[in-house]
């Protein structure tokens, strides 16, 4: 029998890179006369900016303190044994980088194995355990103090989750099977499930103490002292822990079911996870804990030796460390500050784009427009968006106050612009208004002025051809809804220079947005693969196949919406229009719906109506489709969708769009939220067969996002 330090030890040599944990013991006299105690305290020896990890030696370390104090609680020489972390941390789970290592389903079987023999000991100490959950807290970090007999949590602690599921992967140490035992299998569903595939929402310290996964809630500031106070009152008997009973009756099931709907509205079966995750929770109705432990090894080893992890992890990556240091991006030192921004335009966009500007940079932001009345309503959005802010107390009055004071709005673009150093414009897309808008404002603005345009498909050259200072423009363009979404497109134009390059990289960095060099060619990224995407599903349903069968042929991606629900969201008219754009740039793929334009003819919004609260094919869109008689099975469709992104994807890459593949698929999640799960697209696309089948090579080396050979 191998044993847990062997196996450790093991797993150890395989990640020589780990950023290891320590766990330092030390002893206190607990007040009110209570005993002796041992805190154990997880400490990687960084600040809080590089949280506290678990990789096997970081495991190791624990073992060998809990080594320590079992002998001194079995020799009675402590009450107790607490575990906290570092400052602001206390453990964030399992390391990664060590999981993309693993190459043998036997060695992720260890590390899940490993993670539970030492986890487990905390509970069968001859003494009472106590996890304070100080800080941050997420994946094995939230199971160790699972595995104590008692939990606090501070009340200033930012994020709490099991955000496994989201990765790929399920709580594989313990979480699975104790959480629901603790708080119930529904409360532990929202946590597990829920909250992972809603963008791995996090929980703050009142919501673990409200959720039941705690016993007592203290304050930031004294949370170590309160605690042990707490302690000492509890191994004293003057607290008694009371929690409620849990039902293991249908409750448990319908918990479990809830779960199941949840997933399949989220990823409709295309990820494994969430569904290895319920499986583990339905089967733990019963208490058995050893026997939850042994499933979730199990699903824990073959997640962690398949694909979909694997690209939760590559995606993870993408926005965590490409997203930072964008390829391709100029020196930042050539970066010009900027202290005023203009906005040309006052409508919904351009309100939007002030309102970011004025909360991130907060200098003054002065909006323009062609008439006093719309100049005035795109101030008195923003006003009314900072009285929100207010209200929700994520400002306060006097910040509300100046930031108000610095938004205005114009009608002289002179008076306006003469001393901004950024100006953006957000005006209708065709290319001669843009032309005359970039003409009106050069003609007032200073010489080191940037010149921006949130265009979504047009030439930024062709704007800037008829400047007298054609390379201080640039493209900046944004994705709806602003506040949201965190990509944003820099493109170069043909005579964009370094230093206007550099200040867009330095202010979309201000903006906290993710920013992706692009060349400047027909819809940039997310907007040409999009409109392939739309293009083919439009093409197939103009042939004859029914609109519901070609919505249901891409529910396997997982996508946060279908592709005529996005359609609703983006606006008919836009897409319409981006499609035409795409159609004069490459006839031979790009093709115009005529049902699209007949819809937008008729002005309809969508192709569907929401009565029933459900979509369904709006009566009067349905009079409108004119359709031929080729009718499409769900995988011919998706076949003709999948090879049609692929070859457009590949197309992209040797135009040189973008730098690598890596930077469609940061595009895609972060632009136009597609799943972790897939990687974006390009690691789906390389799976499933496709971009060999259409363009001879995968699109990404093997382990980039995938098992390493």
């Amino acid at each position: 029998m191998t044993t847990t330090a062997e196996l450790l030890k093991q797993a150890s040599e395989l990640f020589p890179d780990e950023v290891v944990t320590s766990a330092h013991v030390r002893h206190l006299d607990l007040p009110f006369g209570a005993g002796r105690f041992a805190l154990i305290t997880l400490d990687n020896g960084f600040d809080h900016t590089k949280p506290t990890t678990f990789g096997p030696a970081s495991l190791a370390n624990l073992n060998t303190a809990i080594d320590q104090v079992e002998k001194e609680a079995a020799a009675g020489e402590i009450v107790g044994v607490g575990i906290t972390g570092k400052p602001f941390i206390f453990a964030v789970g399992a390391d990664l980088k060590g999981v993309e290592l693993l190459k043998e389903h036997e060695h992720a079987l260890a590390i899940g194995k490993g993670g539970h023999e030492v986890f487990k000991r905390l509970s069968t100490l001859a003494v009472p355990t106590f996890a304070y959950y100080n800080g941050a807290a997420m994946g094995g970090g939230v199971e160790v103090g699972l595995h104590c007999s008692y939990r606090t949590v501070s009340a200033a602690l930012p994020a709490f989750s099991l955000p496994e599921v989201f990765l790929g992967l399920v709580p594989g140490w313990g979480g699975c099977t104790l959480l629901p035992n603790l708080i119930g299998a529904d409360k532990a569903v929202s946590v597990i499930i829920e909250n992972s595939l809603n963008q791995n929402k996090q929980l703050k310290g009142v919501q673990v103490y409200e959720l039941g996964i705690a016993d007592a809630l203290f304050e930031g500031a004294d949370f170590l002292e309160q605690s042990l106070l707490w302690t000492a009152s509890v191994l004293k008997g003057e607290i008694i822990v009371d929690r409620p009973v849990i039902d293991r009756g249908e409750a448990w099931d319908q918990a479990v079911a809830k779960g199941r709907f949840i997933a399949d509205s989220k990823v409709h079966g295309a990820a494994p996870a969430a569904y290895r995750a319920l499986d583990i929770i339905a089967a733990s109705k019963n208490g058995d804990l050893q026997q939850g432990y042994d499933a979730e090894d199990t699903a824990l080893a073959d997640l962690i030796m398949g694909g979909e992890l694997r690209a939760g992890i590559y995606a993870f990556n993408l926005v965590q460390k490409r997203g930072k240091r964008p390829a391709g991006a100029p020196d930042k030192s050539l970066a010009r500050p900027v202290t005023k921004v203009g906005v040309v335009g006052a409508g919904l966009m351009a309100s939007q784009l002030a309102l970011l500007f004025l909360r991130r940079l907060e200098v003054p932001v002065v909006l323009t427009d062609i008439d006093q009345e719309r100049v005035d309503k795109g101030v008195g959005y923003v006003h009314a968006e900072i009285d929100k802010l207010l209200l929700k107390g994520r400002i306060n009055q006097d910040k509300a106050n100046r930031l108000k004071a610095l938004v205005t709005g114009v009608l002289d673009k002179a008076e306006g612009f003469a001393d901004a150093d950024f100006i953006i414009e957000a005006v209708f897309e065709e290319i001669g208004v843009k032309q005359q808008v970039f003409a009106e404002v050069e003609a007032v603005a200073p010489a080191h002025a940037i010149l921006a345009t949130n265009t979504s498909s047009l030439s930024v050259t062709e704007m800037a051809s008829k400047l007298k200072n054609p390379e201080r423009v640039v493209g900046f363009h944004f994705f709806n809804p602003v506040a949201i979404l965190p990509l944003l497109e820099i493109v170069r134009g043909e005579q964009t220079d370094d230093a206007s390059l550099a200040t867009a990289f330095a202010v979309a960095k201000k903006l906290k947005k993710t920013a992706v060099l692009v060349k400047d060619a027909p819809a940039f990224v997310v907007n040409r693969i999009l409109t392939r995407f739309m293009g083919e599903i439009q093409n197939v349903i103009d042939e004859g196949t029914p609109v519901e069968v070609a919505e249901k042929a891409v529910e396997p991606l997982g996508l946060p919406m279908s592709p005529l629900v996005l359609l609703e969201l983006v606006g008919p008219a836009i897409g319409l229009h981006v499609s035409e754009t795409l159609n004069r740039a490459f006839p031979d793929r790009f093709t115009v719906s005529p049902n699209l334009a007949a819809v937008v003819k008729a002005g309809k919004r969508g192709f569907y109506v929401y009565d029933s609260g459900k979509p369904e094919l709006d009566p009067e869109v349905a009079a409108l489709l004119k359709q031929g008689d080729v009718v499409l099975t769900e995988e011919q469709v998706r076949a003709r969708v999948l090879d049609a992104v692929a070859q457009e994807i590949g197309l992209m890459l040797d135009e040189g769009v973008v730098a690598e593949a890596q930077d469609i698929d940061l595009c895609l999640i972060t632009g136009a939220g597609w799943p972790f799960h897939l990687g974006g697209i390009t690691p789906y696309l390389d799976r499933e067969g496709v971009s060999e089948r259409v363009n001879g090579k995968k699109f990404l080396e093997p382990g980039v996002a995938s098992v390493p050979a």
